[in-house]
């Protein structure tokens, strides 16, 4: 499961997704329909950036991989108005 803390404010927030969320979200990410939909609202704004086309095979020993190394931080951020982040298996 990815634990995502936040604290702002001296609030607070642990929001905690599983996997099965992960994958959902890299079905919708590798879905060509919602990257024709992220690239229309690119140009609509006039950016000459493109969103790239992600293959689901290319995801998945990622997605597996996070699985195996529970515990591990992957973003630890501090900003200057107190506000805290971090991202962990």
């Amino acid at each position: 499961m990815l634990k995502v803390k936040l604290k702002v404010n001296n609030k607070r927030f642990s929001i905690p997704v599983p996997y099965a969320v992960l994958n959902i979200g890299s079905l919708l990410i590798t879905s060509k329909r919602v990257n024709r939909l992220i690239n229309k609202a690119i140009e609509k704004d006039g950016s000459k950036f493109s969103f790239p086309q992600i293959e689901r095979r290319d995801l998945k020993p990622l997605l597996l991989g996070l699985s195996k190394h529970k515990g591990l931080v992957l973003v630890e951020t501090k900003l200057k108005d107190g506000t805290e982040v971090e991202v962990k298996l």
